[in-house]
């Protein structure tokens, strides 16, 4: 399948014939399923984490992993991709496939896995149902639960028998939802392909995807074109479509190789601008836009603006807005909110742009579970366009990720100290992600922490706490003089895991009191701040910092979503304080 030249693998030339084409999220979802069949298994947490840090690598890399692959690169050249690791992409690459993958699906049933989709139940606590009380599928589960079985094993109790009959309940086994990046990424693609062809004009996509949501269920792709066959056809034999559900004259149905559908509409260039209006805001926004044409005595829908008979508008959506006596409202606020009020008054916010972003002041390093030094991560910082970053690795109650006490902290510190000395191009400040501990203290002495420039707390543990312990835990950073920050406020992971009972009230006025900054941690799975907290922050003058969370250099290219976050918030460049320099910037701090 493939030899070795050295520590190297490369494929043979014949090999290449068969490679087609396998996208990096593709491959990142192998190693993610194998974590999760490894941790359920049993397996070697080290072992479960080098793969889930593999798979966060792939997604993050700017890298063509298959091309690479059909040209006999060195992958083992990538941050954080060593053989071993090498030699499995090159296999999933080769064949679709990956043995170890295979061989754990066969080892765990089916109906384990789909445990795995109840909201807040992850690999280590199906493990225990599977192992302990040998259950094997949902309703195994669920009546396990319902018995009390759940509450009696050590480590749970009736909060999580509750969470897992109510997430049983509300589960639909038919409808899937994505992140945004892969959906987005998909999109894009097939997106920039039609465009493509002779025949088409314009291409958008719209839906819940247009409007930056978390998460999406399905796609809507609108175009223009003088041959809709010709625009269907290329969609049907697209590579990244999987099957053809339903075909019309002006509609396609198709669901793509991730699991997703999308829906291609061919719309006349007289109805687009109507079209994208229709097909991007929210249900709740769209019932006001109708309201408004009604009573102006029009009529809108997805052809257009009628007025009786008559074509008024529909063109460009901003026409459509503007005879509804309306500025065009951006995408990311067409949620039924405030956008009508600001758009009558023609007072919409000029929405935060990724340019703006000057600094990323979260980000890990070899020094705990990162997977690039502290010079790879300020190169890759610089390459873009990055005036400032702060390395802030765990602190020790993270033992997974090798945390750092006291002692090493301080070594490390002096170490960023070192380097920044010596780089051209960028300041490298000394940071931490200091862990706020069940019992309500911090990790880390103040005596460590004031020597720092830069500080975060975070909750990582005990997250499923009585809501006035997890207020008592937040109070202690926000209170302390050297804690600039609170990271990923909720500890949510999106999909997976919901976030702490935190009365958001106390806790946003708390920050505005104490002049503590707050984080939107731009990684597609934890976009927190949610947009509605952001903007409640905004409304106090709380200075927001967008942080990409990076533990690779390839993962800074996952700012832009903390962006479209910002943007669904109705943040603006002033609202954000890493779009200062560091100098400006650190008279918003403590």
């Amino acid at each position: 399948m493939f030899v070795s030249s050295g520590d190297n693998p490369t494929l043979t030339l014949c090999s290449w014939l068969d490679i087609g084409f396998m996208r990096n999220s593709e491959i990142a979802a192998f190693f993610n399923e194998l974590a999760d069949l490894l941790e359920i298994d049993g397996a070697n947490p080290f072992r479960v984490r080098a793969y889930r840090n593999g798979a966060r690598t792939l997604e993050s890399t700017n890298a063509d992993l298959t091309s690479m692959v059909e040209e006999g690169d060195d992958l083992t050249e990538l941050t954080g991709i060593g053989k071993d690791l090498a030699e499995k992409i090159i296999i999933i690459v080769q064949t679709g496939e990956l043995p170890q993958l295979t061989e754990m699906r066969s080892k765990i049933p089916d109906g384990v896995v789909e445990m795995l989709r109840i909201p807040g139940i992850g690999p280590k606590k199906v493990s225990t149902f599977y192992h302990d009380l040998k259950l094997e599928s949902l309703e195994q589960l669920k009546e396990a639960a319902e018995r009390g079985d759940i509450a009696k094993l050590k480590g749970f109790g009736k909060k999580t028998e509750e969470t897992i009959i109510e997430g049983i309940d509300t589960l639909d086994l038919t409808n899937r939802r994505f992140y945004l990046a892969e959906a987005k990424a998909y999109a894009d693609e097939i997106r920039e392909d039609l465009l493509k062809l002779k025949s088409v004009q314009q291409a958008e996509v719209a839906g819940s995807c247009r409007r930056r949501k978390e998460t999406v269920g399905d796609l809507d792709l609108l175009v223009t074109a003088s041959d809709s066959e010709e625009a269907m056809d290329a969609l049907a034999d697209h590579d990244l479509v999987e099957k053809v559900l339903a075909r019309g004259e002006t509609k396609q149905r198709v669901r793509l190789t991730n699991g997703i559908e999308l829906d291609l509409r061919v719309v006349p260039a007289e109805s687009y601008g109507a079209a994208l209006v229709y097909f991007t805001g929210s249900k709740e926004h769209n019932i006001v836009l109708r309201r408004r044409a009604q009573d102006r005595d029009l009529k809108l829908n997805e052809y257009g603006l009628y007025q009786g008979e008559k074509l008024v508008a529909g063109k460009t959506e901003e026409e459509v807005y503007k005879t509804l006596d309306l500025a065009w409202i951006p995408p990311e606020l067409r949620e039924s909110r405030i956008e009508f009020k600001l758009a009558e008054e023609d007072n919409l916010p000029e929405l935060l742009e990724l340019e703006d972003i000057k600094g990323d002041l979260h980000m890990h390093t070899t020094a705990s579970d990162g997977t690039a030094s502290i010079e790879e991560m300020a190169a890759a910082a610089k390459k873009q366009g990055l005036k400032y970053i702060a390395i802030t690795d765990h602190s020790k109650r993270v033992t997974m990720a090798n945390g750092l006490d006291g002692k090493r902290l301080l070594k490390h510190w002096a170490e960023i100290e070192r380097i920044n000395e010596a780089t051209q191009g960028i300041e490298i400040l000394k940071g931490i992600e200091c862990d706020i501990l069940e019992d309500g203290t911090l990790d880390l002495e103040d005596d460590v922490l004031k020597q720092g420039d830069w500080v975060i707390a975070v909750l990582h543990y005990g997250l499923k706490q009585p809501r006035k312990q997890i207020m008592k835990r937040l109070m202690t950073a926000i209170t302390n003089p050297y804690v600039h920050m609170i990271g990923h406020p909720t500890g949510r992971l999106i999909l997976k895991r919901p976030g702490a009972d935190i009365d958001m009230d106390e806790f946003l006025k708390a920050a505005a009191d104490h002049g503590t900054l707050l984080e939107i941690n731009a990684h597609f799975s934890r976009l927190d701040l949610n947009e509605v907290h952001a903007a409640a922050a905004k409304e106090l003058g709380i200075p927001i910092v967008i942080n990409t969370d990076a533990h690779s250099p390839e993962g800074f290219n996952v700012r832009q979503y903390g962006v479209y976050q910002a943007r669904r918030a109705g943040l603006t460049k002033a609202d954000v304080a890493n779009t200062r320099t560091w100098a400006q910037m650190k008279k918003l701090m403590k």
